[in-house]
């Protein structure tokens, strides 16, 4: 079945085109035409798509929850089928569903449920992010500081098992040794540094061993000051790896996320979520730990006033690029969808408008409310 998406303000490439069609066969994008070209008459169906905005669907690397699930407490299928359509409606097209710091029996039936949410085909699972348990009881955030400890063998072995997804690992360097973080980089994970008290050499001996990226830069980790520049000034140093950031303007003030955008050379900051299960739910509360947590205006903690993950979705995260941060739509667009898929390795099939990509697109109004979302081409309106 051929169908046409046209009459909108397309992100093809760097700019936005409104005189463009979009063209879907089999899940896949195969072709960009003009808007007048008289093959398009041939589709089976055609689309007007109001003169919205389209662009490439979202792409989160970290999603606790959603729905009303936290994928720690249920780490099945039918939780992650929850989570994902959850997030779908705010225009995530493709995640990692997250499991912060557990014991390895809940870590392997969370990389079993999400090998087979993948076989399934559950619309928008990608992989994995193993958010912990190889982190610093120092910046410890909300996790479990009891879980905590250093991976062996057999732990490496496993974290490294997902055969059909892809794998994100979060750790604190100075907690796991050099040769294990090599051994996770040569067996296929991407490993990002996170919850870290790491100073600055010992960031930089953990990116020299393979690590890719930051998890949520600033937050739970080591900062930068004037003699110590710390993880945080590791992470804005470095010109290859990539930063997530959580844009919700209260897990860091809009001008250090400004002061990361001068810093990192475009296309290296990338905006995650951490979001916990109130998005998408009817309910604020949620368990971690055995403790009710409460999303409160928005904000999510715990009792002892450590935020708890956000109640952010991926299309207010954008409109936050634009009106906190002051960037362009197009560039907002890219940090939720390009970026992330360049530091996950799936820029080859997503993150883009282009010939030959997956059919993974949300459809923006001039409010930039999601209004649809496509995931390999099937229309789901929000």
């Amino acid at each position: 079945m051929k169908t046409v998406l046209r009459n909108a303000r397309i992100l093809a490439g760097d700019e936005f085109r409104d005189d463009l069609a979009v063209v879907i066969e089999d899940g896949r994008i195969t072709a960009l035409l003009s808007d007048a070209a008289p093959q398009l008459g041939s589709a089976d169906e055609q689309m007007d798509l109001g003169g919205g905005w389209l662009l490439p669907g979202f792409i989160d690397a970290q999603v606790n929850g959603g729905g009303g699930v936290l994928f720690n407490n249920t780490p099945d299928v039918d939780s992650l089928r929850t989570l994902a359509a959850a997030h779908r409606r705010f225009g995530t097209t493709g995640l990692l569903p997250t499991l912060i710091s557990d014991d390895a029996q809940v870590m392997r039936r969370a990389i079993d449920a999400t090998r087979a949410a993948i076989a399934q085909g559950v619309p928008g699972v990608l992989g994995i992010h193993l958010e912990g348990p190889y982190i610093a009881p120092a910046r410890k955030g909300t996790h479990d500081a009891n879980k905590f400890r250093v991976p062996d063998a057999d732990e490496i072995a496993m974290a490294a098992s997902l055969d059909n997804g892809v794998t994100l690992l979060t750790l604190a360097p100075e907690r796991v040794p050099l040769e294990s973080i090599r051994a996770l980089v040569e067996r296929g994970v991407i490993v990002a540094a996170g919850h870290t008290a790491a100073s600055y050499e010992e960031a930089r001996a953990g990116l020299d061993a393979g690590i890719r990226g930051f998890t949520h830069l600033y937050n739970a980790m080591s900062p930068l000051t004037g003699r110590e520049p710390g993880a945080v000034g590791a992470a804005l140093e470095d010109r290859d790896s990539w930063v997530g950031i959580i844009a919700d303007g209260v897990h860091v003030h809009p001008a250090s996320l400004r002061v990361a955008l001068a810093a990192k050379p475009r296309g290296k900051v990338m905006l995650v979520t951490d979001a916990m299960p109130p998005v998408g739910a009817d309910s604020p509360s949620y368990e971690l730990y055995g403790e009710v947590i409460t999303a409160v205006d928005g904000v999510v903690r715990n009792a002892a006033g450590s935020l708890a993950g956000s109640a952010l979705d991926m299309a207010t995260a954008v409109r936050n690029a634009v009106q906190l941060l002051g960037l362009p739509l197009e560039e907002a667009a890219r940090m939720a969808s390009r970026y992330p898929a360049q530091f996950l390795n799936l820029d080859d099939r997503l993150g883009e408008i282009a010939e030959g990509y997956q059919a993974d697109l949300v459809l923006l109004d001039d409010a930039l409310q999601v209004r649809s979302t496509w995931i390999a081409g099937q229309r789901e309106d929000a």
